[in-house]
């Protein structure tokens, strides 16, 4: 339940410096009271009510479903993106002149965007520092490209969508770096206090909510590489140990253990090390991510 001290500074910088009239200041703190809610029932069921699973697992979804239609519903009905026929469209990493629309298959899109960020990043925190280290790399790259899309001279420098007041997310994205460090001092190995599900799910979502707001969601696979690659490697372990359970008679693993970090701990490499080795694959990406808005 960590996670408090998270979601507490960096909402209360959003709100003391944030601008309260902006669409996307008001978007983005609902999305991360929401999931925090979320993952704190999660957490309370766990601690306080001795309850080892917490949260029913479908309670879970309908909570971050609940989130993403709102999201998304807002967005796609936005009359100040829908003047600029901005509401469906996103940035496609590495071309130039090149939108994609998503339609009326919008809102599913943003939907699965939040479930799948927030899961994911819940997923990343089984080490020691290792999520939130690596949540505040992606923080400082999205601060980076949230003023880039709310500047219009970069933004027609680069030729990306212009979204004004976008630039107002830095100030979340500042906080929420600034927030990462100031928790990264005391959950680095060996950690005394965890953030569980109360930062997880509230950060995760709150990562993909960014992504969706400045019309980047197609980045989020390098962005958010380290993210990908864990539930990646809990999906691909999960559906090859029912496959040849079913085969064979007995279930079988590709890694010796899911998520991934586990498997290379189970492997005999030291905590710290993985999560070093994690930190520097997070930074790369980060470098290819901003590489992308150049390389067109």
């Amino acid at each position: 339940m960590g996670g408090l001290i998270v979601l507490g500074s960096v909402l209360i910088p959003t709100l003391l410096w944030g601008d309260l009239k902006n669409m996307y200041v008001l978007l983005i703190i609902f999305v991360t009271t929401g999931l925090g809610i979320v993952g704190f029932l999660d957490d309370y069921l766990k601690v306080v009510k001795k309850k080892p699973k917490g949260l029913i697992g479908w309670y879970k979804i309908v909570g971050q479903v609940t989130v993403g239609l709102v999201l998304g519903a807002a967005l796609y009905f936005s009359p100040e993106l829908k003047l600029i026929g901005a509401n469906t469209i996103t940035t496609v990493p590495f071309f130039k002149n090149l939108n994609f629309d998503f339609v009326f298959m919008y809102i599913p899109v943003v939907v699965f965007i939040i479930v799948a960020t927030s899961n994911a990043v819940n997923l990343t925190d089984g080490l020691d520092g290792l999520a939130i280290g690596t949540v505040g790399i992606v923080a400082l790259t999205l601060a980076v490209i949230s003023y880039i899309s709310g500047n219009i001279e970069f933004s027609r420098y680069l030729n990306i969508i212009y979204l004004r007041g976008n630039g107002e997310l830095v100030i979340y994205c500042a906080a929420l770096v600034g927030a990462a460090l100031g928790f990264l001092w005391f959950n680095s190995y060996p950690a005394q206090v965890f953030m569980g599900d109360t930062g997880s799910l509230a950060l995760g979502g709150a990562i993909g909510a960014i992504t969706i707001m400045i019309k980047k969601e197609l980045i989020l696979p390098i962005l958010g590489g380290i993210f990908f690659m864990e539930t990646v490697s809990v999906i691909i372990q999960r559906f090859y140990f029912k496959y040849t359970k079913k085969k064979y008679g007995e279930g079988r693993r590709v890694f010796r253990m899911a998520p991934l970090h586990h498997h290379f701990e189970m492997l005999g490499v030291p905590e710290p090390k993985i999560v070093m080795r994690f930190y520097i694959v997070a930074v790369m990406l980060m470098i290819v991510s901003l590489a992308t808005f150049k390389v067109r």
